[in-house]
């Protein structure tokens, strides 16, 4: 009887906030645990197998996303991610690549008609 008591007292808050977590997310949690598994196994072997972590890279960044969006429907938090799926550079230098790209296709764009009539 005292252990059935105990197994309920660890038991029941742990059940209690299953219970209060939405569907939604314990369903993208348990998606994004189970990328993250196969995406250690994936990278963790002794070969890995390029196309194979590729594949768990995908999966994991998908399930991670999935995950990040049940949280923002659920609560209008933002991705607790956000270090995670925006890695690299930081804003400032992504956006003026950004601008320089843009302003090189609007460059061309204005040059290839010019081109062409000179063509005909």
């Amino acid at each position: 009887m005292i252990l059935l008591k105990i197994a309920l007292a660890v038991c029941l808050p742990s059940c209690a906030t299953m219970r209060l977590m939405s569907k939604r997310i314990d369903a993208s949690l348990k998606d994004l645990i189970k990328a993250l598994r196969k995406h250690a196994e994936a990278v963790g072997a002794s070969r890995v197998s390029l196309k194979k972590s590729q594949r768990a890279a995908a999966k994991l960044q998908s399930t991670a996303s999935a995950y990040a969006a049940a949280v923002h429907a659920k609560s209008g938090l933002d991705t607790p991610f956000n270090d995670v799926l925006t890695p690299g550079l930081e804003n400032v230098t992504l956006n003026s690549l950004l601008a320089e790209r843009d302003a090189l296709a609007s460059h061309s764009k204005k040059t290839e008609p010019a081109a062409s009539s000179t063509a005909l």
